[in-house]
Protein backbone atom coordinates (compact mmCIF):
# COMPACT_ATOMS: atom_id res chain seq x y z
CA UNK A 1 0.00 0.00 0.00
CA UNK A 2 1.56 3.80 -1.02
CA UNK A 3 2.41 5.60 1.71
CA UNK A 4 0.12 8.59 0.85
CA UNK A 5 -3.01 5.93 1.06
CA UNK A 6 -1.81 5.30 4.84
CA UNK A 7 -1.42 9.02 5.66
CA UNK A 8 -4.65 9.83 4.09
CA UNK A 9 -6.72 7.07 6.36
CA UNK A 10 -4.01 7.86 9.53
CA UNK A 11 -6.94 9.55 11.56
CA UNK A 12 -8.69 5.76 11.34
CA UNK A 13 -6.15 3.90 11.61
CA UNK A 14 -3.43 5.44 13.58
CA UNK A 15 -2.96 2.23 16.17
CA UNK A 16 -1.58 -0.53 13.52
CA UNK A 17 -0.63 -2.21 9.89
CA UNK A 18 -3.39 -0.10 7.14
CA UNK A 19 -4.90 -2.33 4.91
CA UNK A 20 -6.52 0.82 2.80
CA UNK A 21 -5.68 0.54 -1.12
CA UNK A 22 -7.54 2.80 -3.03
CA UNK A 23 -8.49 6.80 -1.71
CA UNK A 24 -10.35 8.54 -4.67
CA UNK A 25 -13.23 11.62 -5.26
CA UNK A 26 -16.58 9.62 -4.34
CA UNK A 27 -18.19 10.06 -8.23
CA UNK A 28 -21.48 9.11 -6.24
CA UNK A 29 -21.45 12.06 -3.92
CA UNK A 30 -24.19 14.19 -5.17
CA UNK A 31 -24.73 18.01 -3.62
CA UNK A 32 -28.07 19.44 -3.42
CA UNK A 33 -28.07 23.75 -3.58
CA UNK A 34 -31.15 25.22 -2.68
CA UNK A 35 -30.74 28.64 -3.42
CA UNK A 36 -27.86 28.46 -6.43
CA UNK A 37 -25.91 31.72 -5.66
CA UNK A 38 -25.46 31.97 -9.54
CA UNK A 39 -28.01 31.34 -12.36
CA UNK A 40 -26.23 31.87 -15.22
CA UNK A 41 -22.31 33.10 -16.33
CA UNK A 42 -21.38 31.87 -12.75
CA UNK A 43 -17.65 33.30 -11.78
CA UNK A 44 -14.94 31.25 -13.60
CA UNK A 45 -12.95 29.19 -10.51
CA UNK A 46 -9.70 28.09 -11.44
CA UNK A 47 -8.32 24.55 -9.93
CA UNK A 48 -4.38 24.06 -9.81
CA UNK A 49 -3.73 20.79 -11.64
CA UNK A 50 -0.19 21.92 -12.70
CA UNK A 51 1.65 21.07 -9.59
CA UNK A 52 1.58 17.52 -8.77
CA UNK A 53 -1.57 17.52 -6.34
CA UNK A 54 -3.98 14.60 -6.89
CA UNK A 55 -7.27 16.54 -6.08
CA UNK A 56 -8.23 17.02 -9.82
CA UNK A 57 -11.84 17.70 -10.67
CA UNK A 58 -11.74 15.08 -12.19
CA UNK A 59 -10.90 12.55 -9.11
CA UNK A 60 -10.39 13.58 -5.54
CA UNK A 61 -11.77 17.21 -6.20
CA UNK A 62 -14.94 15.92 -8.13
CA UNK A 63 -16.78 16.65 -5.22
CA UNK A 64 -15.82 20.23 -4.96
CA UNK A 65 -15.85 20.88 -8.55
CA UNK A 66 -19.68 19.35 -8.64
CA UNK A 67 -20.53 21.74 -5.35
CA UNK A 68 -19.46 24.70 -7.76
CA UNK A 69 -21.67 23.66 -10.30
CA UNK A 70 -24.32 22.96 -8.71
CA UNK A 71 -23.78 26.66 -7.64
CA UNK A 72 -23.69 28.18 -10.90
CA UNK A 73 -20.10 28.57 -10.69
CA UNK A 74 -17.84 28.15 -13.58
CA UNK A 75 -15.15 25.54 -12.78
CA UNK A 76 -11.97 24.92 -14.96
CA UNK A 77 -8.30 23.41 -14.15
CA UNK A 78 -4.81 24.40 -14.73
CA UNK A 79 -2.34 22.01 -15.63
CA UNK A 80 0.52 24.56 -16.26
CA UNK A 81 2.45 27.52 -14.26
CA UNK A 82 0.06 30.10 -12.75
CA UNK A 83 3.06 32.94 -13.73
CA UNK A 84 2.75 32.07 -17.89
CA UNK A 85 1.22 34.96 -20.17
CA UNK A 86 -2.78 34.73 -19.21
CA UNK A 87 -3.00 31.72 -16.89
CA UNK A 88 -5.34 34.08 -14.54
CA UNK A 89 -7.30 35.74 -17.40
CA UNK A 90 -10.85 35.99 -16.67
CA UNK A 91 -10.38 33.59 -13.42
CA UNK A 92 -12.28 35.32 -10.48
CA UNK A 93 -11.05 32.50 -7.68
CA UNK A 94 -7.99 30.59 -7.99
CA UNK A 95 -7.93 27.37 -5.91
CA UNK A 96 -4.99 25.50 -5.01
CA UNK A 97 -5.14 22.53 -2.73
CA UNK A 98 -2.56 20.43 -1.75
CA UNK A 99 0.18 20.99 -4.32
CA UNK A 100 3.21 18.48 -3.76
CA UNK A 101 7.05 19.13 -3.96
CA UNK A 102 8.97 18.31 -6.81
CA UNK A 103 9.38 14.91 -7.88
CA UNK A 104 13.09 15.94 -8.24
CA UNK A 105 13.93 16.55 -4.97
CA UNK A 106 15.35 19.97 -5.64
CA UNK A 107 13.34 22.23 -3.19
CA UNK A 108 10.90 21.91 -1.18
CA UNK A 109 8.25 24.81 -2.57
CA UNK A 110 5.62 23.63 -4.85
CA UNK A 111 6.10 27.38 -6.42
CA UNK A 112 8.86 29.24 -7.66
CA UNK A 113 9.43 32.67 -6.32
CA UNK A 114 8.23 34.09 -10.10
CA UNK A 115 4.63 32.07 -9.83
CA UNK A 116 4.33 33.09 -6.02
CA UNK A 117 5.10 36.51 -6.77
CA UNK A 118 2.64 36.32 -9.89
CA UNK A 119 0.09 34.83 -7.58
CA UNK A 120 0.36 37.36 -4.98
CA UNK A 121 0.16 40.39 -7.30
CA UNK A 122 -2.72 39.13 -8.93
CA UNK A 123 -4.33 38.77 -5.91
CA UNK A 124 -3.39 42.51 -4.48
CA UNK A 125 -4.96 43.43 -8.20
CA UNK A 126 -8.50 42.24 -6.93
CA UNK A 127 -8.18 38.10 -7.21
CA UNK A 128 -8.92 36.06 -4.82
CA UNK A 129 -7.18 32.79 -3.78
CA UNK A 130 -8.37 29.70 -2.03
CA UNK A 131 -4.97 27.65 -0.40
CA UNK A 132 -6.04 24.42 0.86
CA UNK A 133 -2.46 22.51 2.23
CA UNK A 134 -2.92 19.18 3.91
CA UNK A 135 -0.81 17.48 7.23
CA UNK A 136 2.83 16.67 6.09
CA UNK A 137 4.12 17.09 3.42
CA UNK A 138 1.38 19.07 2.07
CA UNK A 139 2.54 22.26 4.51
CA UNK A 140 5.88 22.07 3.58
CA UNK A 141 5.34 22.33 -0.27
CA UNK A 142 2.53 25.53 0.18
CA UNK A 143 4.21 27.25 2.77
CA UNK A 144 6.72 29.65 1.05
CA UNK A 145 3.23 30.45 -0.78
CA UNK A 146 1.32 30.80 2.38
CA UNK A 147 4.30 32.84 3.55
CA UNK A 148 3.64 35.63 0.71
CA UNK A 149 0.82 36.28 2.54
CA UNK A 150 1.86 36.60 5.97
CA UNK A 151 0.29 33.15 6.96
CA UNK A 152 2.86 30.27 8.80
CA UNK A 153 2.36 26.64 8.48
CA UNK A 154 2.79 24.08 11.26
CA UNK A 155 3.75 21.44 8.48
CA UNK A 156 3.01 18.66 10.95
CA UNK A 157 -0.42 16.40 12.04
CA UNK A 158 -2.94 18.78 14.26
CA UNK A 159 -4.60 16.55 16.69
CA UNK A 160 -6.13 17.06 19.96
CA UNK A 161 -5.86 14.83 23.07
CA UNK A 162 -9.67 12.46 23.87
CA UNK A 163 -9.02 10.61 26.92
CA UNK A 164 -6.28 8.46 26.63
CA UNK A 165 -6.32 8.94 23.35
CA UNK A 166 -6.14 11.47 20.42
CA UNK A 167 -7.45 12.50 17.24
CA UNK A 168 -6.91 13.86 14.07
CA UNK A 169 -10.36 14.77 13.49
CA UNK A 170 -11.54 18.11 14.61
CA UNK A 171 -14.35 19.61 15.36
CA UNK A 172 -14.84 23.35 15.53
CA UNK A 173 -18.53 24.21 17.13
CA UNK A 174 -19.69 27.63 17.31
CA UNK A 175 -17.42 29.57 19.64
CA UNK A 176 -14.59 28.55 18.12
CA UNK A 177 -15.81 29.70 14.24
CA UNK A 178 -15.15 33.52 13.79
CA UNK A 179 -17.96 36.59 13.79
CA UNK A 180 -17.27 36.69 9.55
CA UNK A 181 -19.33 36.86 6.84
CA UNK A 182 -18.06 33.53 6.17
CA UNK A 183 -19.69 31.95 9.45
CA UNK A 184 -23.01 34.08 8.90
CA UNK A 185 -23.41 33.61 5.71
CA UNK A 186 -25.99 35.22 3.33
CA UNK A 187 -29.04 34.59 5.78
CA UNK A 188 -30.10 32.49 9.05
CA UNK A 189 -30.53 28.91 7.06
CA UNK A 190 -26.26 29.54 5.84
CA UNK A 191 -25.17 30.90 9.30
CA UNK A 192 -22.62 27.53 10.74
CA UNK A 193 -22.70 25.61 13.82
CA UNK A 194 -20.27 23.04 13.18
CA UNK A 195 -17.05 22.50 11.21
CA UNK A 196 -15.22 19.16 10.81
CA UNK A 197 -11.67 19.14 9.36
CA UNK A 198 -10.27 15.51 8.55
CA UNK A 199 -6.18 15.67 9.36
CA UNK A 200 -4.59 18.67 8.34
CA UNK A 201 -2.17 21.19 10.25
CA UNK A 202 -2.29 23.70 11.87
CA UNK A 203 -2.04 27.97 10.66
CA UNK A 204 -1.19 31.08 12.01
CA UNK A 205 -1.68 34.54 10.48
CA UNK A 206 -0.91 38.58 10.01
CA UNK A 207 -2.40 40.20 12.72
CA UNK A 208 -5.18 41.63 10.44
CA UNK A 209 -6.72 38.47 9.11
CA UNK A 210 -9.54 36.65 10.38
CA UNK A 211 -9.43 33.24 12.36
CA UNK A 212 -12.23 31.17 10.80
CA UNK A 213 -11.75 28.22 12.52
CA UNK A 214 -9.94 28.14 16.24
CA UNK A 215 -7.77 25.75 17.34
CA UNK A 216 -8.54 24.81 20.90
CA UNK A 217 -6.25 25.31 23.33
CA UNK A 218 -5.01 21.96 24.29
CA UNK A 219 -4.41 21.52 20.58
CA UNK A 220 -1.22 19.96 19.61
CA UNK A 221 0.92 19.36 16.53
CA UNK A 222 3.08 16.01 15.37
CA UNK A 223 5.89 16.67 13.18
CA UNK A 224 5.41 13.73 10.92
CA UNK A 225 2.79 10.47 11.41
CA UNK A 226 5.32 8.31 12.97
CA UNK A 227 5.70 10.87 16.11
CA UNK A 228 2.25 10.85 15.97
CA UNK A 229 1.79 7.00 15.98
CA UNK A 230 3.99 6.47 18.72
CA UNK A 231 2.21 9.46 20.45
CA UNK A 232 -0.91 6.93 20.33
CA UNK A 233 0.66 4.18 21.41
CA UNK A 234 2.41 5.61 24.21
CA UNK A 235 -0.97 7.29 25.56
CA UNK A 236 -3.13 4.08 24.88
CA UNK A 237 -0.30 2.03 27.06
CA UNK A 238 -0.92 4.68 30.20
CA UNK A 239 2.01 6.83 29.61
CA UNK A 240 2.06 10.21 31.58
CA UNK A 241 0.16 12.59 28.70
CA UNK A 242 2.13 15.82 29.37
CA UNK A 243 5.92 13.70 29.21
CA UNK A 244 4.92 11.75 26.06
CA UNK A 245 3.29 15.36 24.49
CA UNK A 246 6.14 17.25 25.34
CA UNK A 247 8.72 14.97 23.92
CA UNK A 248 7.18 14.18 20.52
CA UNK A 249 4.94 17.23 19.39
CA UNK A 250 4.52 20.86 19.97
CA UNK A 251 1.36 23.58 20.64
CA UNK A 252 -0.52 23.61 17.62
CA UNK A 253 -0.72 27.07 15.76
CA UNK A 254 -3.98 28.81 16.62
CA UNK A 255 -5.72 28.13 13.67
CA UNK A 256 -6.92 25.88 10.56
CA UNK A 257 -8.82 28.42 8.79
CA UNK A 258 -7.59 32.20 7.94
CA UNK A 259 -9.20 34.61 6.16
CA UNK A 260 -7.41 37.69 4.94
CA UNK A 261 -7.37 40.36 2.75
CA UNK A 262 -4.55 42.04 0.45
CA UNK A 263 -5.11 45.23 -1.76
CA UNK A 264 -8.35 44.60 -3.55
CA UNK A 265 -8.06 40.88 -3.41
CA UNK A 266 -9.00 38.17 -0.72
CA UNK A 267 -7.72 34.80 0.59
CA UNK A 268 -8.65 32.06 2.58
CA UNK A 269 -6.11 29.43 3.91
CA UNK A 270 -7.31 26.28 4.96
CA UNK A 271 -4.71 24.02 6.86
CA UNK A 272 -6.72 20.80 5.59
CA UNK A 273 -8.26 20.05 2.03
CA UNK A 274 -10.55 17.05 2.46
CA UNK A 275 -13.10 19.13 4.12
CA UNK A 276 -13.95 20.81 0.50
CA UNK A 277 -14.56 17.72 -1.22
CA UNK A 278 -15.90 14.01 -0.38
CA UNK A 279 -13.33 10.91 -0.82
CA UNK A 280 -14.06 7.21 -0.55
CA UNK A 281 -11.03 4.85 0.70
CA UNK A 282 -11.84 1.13 -0.12
CA UNK A 283 -10.56 -1.85 1.46
CA UNK A 284 -10.08 -4.24 -1.05
CA UNK A 285 -9.04 -6.96 1.86
CA UNK A 286 -12.29 -6.54 3.30
CA UNK A 287 -14.71 -7.03 0.37
CA UNK A 288 -17.69 -6.89 2.81
CA UNK A 289 -16.87 -3.73 4.51
CA UNK A 290 -18.19 -0.38 3.57
CA UNK A 291 -15.48 1.76 2.40
CA UNK A 292 -14.72 4.84 4.77
CA UNK A 293 -15.85 7.99 3.86
CA UNK A 294 -14.06 11.71 4.37
CA UNK A 295 -15.40 15.40 3.93
CA UNK A 296 -18.90 16.15 2.21
CA UNK A 297 -20.22 12.93 2.44
CA UNK A 298 -19.94 12.17 5.65
CA UNK A 299 -22.43 13.89 9.08
CA UNK A 300 -22.66 15.63 11.65
CA UNK A 301 -21.50 19.16 10.03
CA UNK A 302 -21.90 22.11 8.60
CA UNK A 303 -18.89 21.83 5.42
CA UNK A 304 -21.13 22.02 2.65
CA UNK A 305 -22.34 25.23 3.68
CA UNK A 306 -18.91 26.48 4.91
CA UNK A 307 -17.48 25.64 1.18
CA UNK A 308 -20.31 28.09 -0.37
CA UNK A 309 -20.10 30.89 2.77
CA UNK A 310 -16.03 30.91 1.98
CA UNK A 311 -16.72 31.02 -1.97
CA UNK A 312 -19.52 33.53 -1.89
CA UNK A 313 -16.85 35.45 0.62
CA UNK A 314 -14.24 35.07 -1.98
CA UNK A 315 -16.38 35.95 -5.41
CA UNK A 316 -18.16 38.81 -3.71
CA UNK A 317 -21.40 37.83 -2.95
CA UNK A 318 -20.44 38.62 0.72
CA UNK A 319 -19.08 41.56 2.27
Amino acid sequence: MGRRVWIAVAVLLLAGPALAQEQVGDLDWRPKVASPAYVTDGPVVLVDQGHGSEQTIEGRYAAFAALMRADGYRIEASRGRLDAPGALDGVVVLVIANPARPADGSRASAFDDDEIEAIRRWVEQGGALLLAADHAPHGSAAEALAAKFGVSMGTGYAFQSVGGDLTANLLFPRPELADHPIIEGRDQSERLTVVKSFTGQSLSGPADATVLLAMSADAREAPDFEALQTIRTRLRAGQDPAVVLAELSRPALPAQGLALRLGAGRAVVLGEAGMLTAQIVRFPDQADSEPVRMGLNTAGHDDQQFVLNLMHWLSRLLP
